[in-house]
């Protein structure tokens, strides 16, 4: 069990400034294999390069290298509005499963975390769309001019409702992303060979990395589909660039394995593991130099304030001099994961 205590060193303007700084720096830093990541998933009717690296290599030789963060602005400016809900709903989640005395068990606290990233997703979702657009687009022959030209664009030709296109995968690609961190939680101590809440920073540091790869892995072919229904649209030039055409997300998930095989749903894995592994190590070091502890980063979004469950103590014991089971977020080093990496999640 984990017993819920806020954080009083930093106020809540002062963590959401914290994880904007920390997550724009990761963001810009690591938008090349972001950019990679997208184009091995979507196609975008451009071939296919032999690696991330080649990949980002043709687009740098065919759009100049102002390409390589195609989309990172829209991404960065959604830092602080996913921050601020994700941070609100997961106080009313973790407030929602604590029991009488405080306590939070591991798999609620992991619950709360993820129901808390697909809120802000669900709520920031249309960024997350036009994000999408703006990265599989030709800066030569570009259909939109900017972020807030997309917007209208999409809202004017498509509807409401296509800014949301895609949303659904974010549900379901949260069950195997809970999943994943439950499964990396349970065996930490079997992998440490010790107790969990005996980790060192760096020890913290390898199991956000192993969490990612865990999570991340199985939760991207919902990813690689999802992107493919943000980028498809009969607006724009060849459907939007995608390699295969479809009516929904089931014929989504139907016509990407018809077409290329069932590997082709982790089509860009390599590059996203890199990615949120650069993220990370980034996030970890800036959020330190932000605050005067370090901010918790959850895995494959790097952009979430701290909020963590902390160790339940009697009164008048000193910290440290009674050491009890943490709960999942803190001996993850992170707030519990979000169902993106992730981009973002970074």
């Amino acid at each position: 069990m984990a017993t819920w205590r806020r954080d009083g060193r930093l106020t809540g303007g002062q963590r959401l400034l914290c994880a904007g700084v920390a997550g724009a720096l990761s963001l810009s830093l690591t938008a090349p294999l972001e950019l990679a990541t997208v184009l091995a998933q979507v196609g975008a009717r451009r071939g296919r390069a032999r690696g991330p690296w080649a990949e980002g290599l043709r687009v740098w030789r065919a759009e100049g290298p102002r390409a390589l963060w195609k989309g990172n602005a829209v991404a960065c400016l959604r830092l602080f509005p996913c921050s601020a809900v994700q941070l609100a709903a997961y106080r009313k989640f973790v407030m929602l499963f604590t029991d009488d005395l405080g306590h939070i068990s591991q798999w609620r606290s992991i619950m709360a975390g993820s129901l808390a990233g697909m809120v802000s997703t669900v709520v920031t979702y249309p960024t997350d769309l036009i994000k999408t657009r703006l990265t599989v687009q030709n800066l030569l022959e570009p259909s939109y001019r900017g972020i807030f030209h997309a917007f209208s664009t999409v809202y004017q030709q498509e509807g409401f409702l296509a800014l949301y296109r895609g949303v659904s995968l974010t549900v379901l690609g949260a069950l195997p992303f809970s999943a994943g961190s439950l499964l990396v939680y349970m065996n930490l101590e079997r992998i440490w060979n010790g107790p969990r809440d005996r980790f060192s920073l760096r020890q913290n540091f390898a199991n956000v990395c192993l969490a990612a790869a865990v999570t991340q892995t199985l939760s991207f072919p919902f990813d690689t589909v999802r992107r493919n229904m943000q980028a498809q649209s009969p607006c724009l030039p060849h459907r939007g660039g995608v390699d295969v055409h479809f009516s929904g997300a089931v014929d989504c998930f139907r016509q990407i394995v018809k077409a290329q095989g069932v590997l082709a749903l982790w089509n860009g894995l390599t590059p996203n593991l890199l990615k949120v592994r650069r993220a990370v190590s980034l996030f970890f070091p800036t959020s330190s130099s932000s605050s005067p502890f370090p901010c918790r980063c959850p895995t494959g979004c790097v952009e979430t304030p701290c909020l963590v469950p902390t160790v339940a103590r009697d009164p008048g014991v000193e910290a440290g001099s009674q050491p009890r089971e943490r709960g999942p977020c803190a001996a993850l080093g992170h707030l519990t994961p979000h169902p993106r990496a992730a981009e973002h999640s970074v």
